[in-house]
């Protein structure tokens, strides 16, 4: 792994940097629980299409959601390569499919840039901005935004 390395200061944030196909994605790295290999997941009826189903995660049921498919690109194909990462949201623990980590990132805000006016409402949603690090656009996704919660809609 690389590392982009500023001086771990007051206001700086730790990401981890990830694929999808050929783009880049980040989240906060306090969101990220750990990250493991590919594991088959045994599907659930009537669910969302980018819930891929479910495995064991040390005795407890870990949804697996295909990241790609909810970011409205190609769904996945999983195989060895892949990984999941398995992210804390809100209350719930999910596991996100990614083809690969690449990188944990040392950003400061000002290295974060707004996220386009083109975006549409639901990237604006997710999108919380753009980082160019290295030559690479990296969008930062905040996870909150990418799951509705059942609990507000219902109030």
């Amino acid at each position: 792994m690389s590392y982009a390395v500023k001086n771990l200061a007051q206001g700086n944030r730790e990401l981890i940097a990830f694929r999808i196909g050929d783009q880049e994605f980040c989240v906060n790295i306090m969101s990220v629980r750990e990250i493991r290999g590919w594991t088959p997941a045994t599907p659930l009826p009537h669910s969302p299409h980018y819930v891929m189903g479910v495995i064991n995660l040390r005795g407890a049921v870990l949804p697996i959601i295909d990241l790609a498919s909810r970011l409205a690109m190609k769904p996945a194909e999983p195989t060895p390569r892949h990984v999941i990462i398995v992210a804390q949201v809100r209350s719930k623990v999910v596991g996100l499919l990614v083809d690969a980590v690449s990188d944990i990132l040392t950003v400061t805000d000002d290295n974060i840039q707004p996220t386009p006016e083109i975006s549409s409402d639901l990237e604006r949603q997710y999108a919380r901005g753009i980082l160019a690090i290295e030559k690479r656009m990296i969008c930062l996704i905040e996870l909150a935004g990418l799951f509705s919660e059942p609990e507000s809609e219902a109030a």
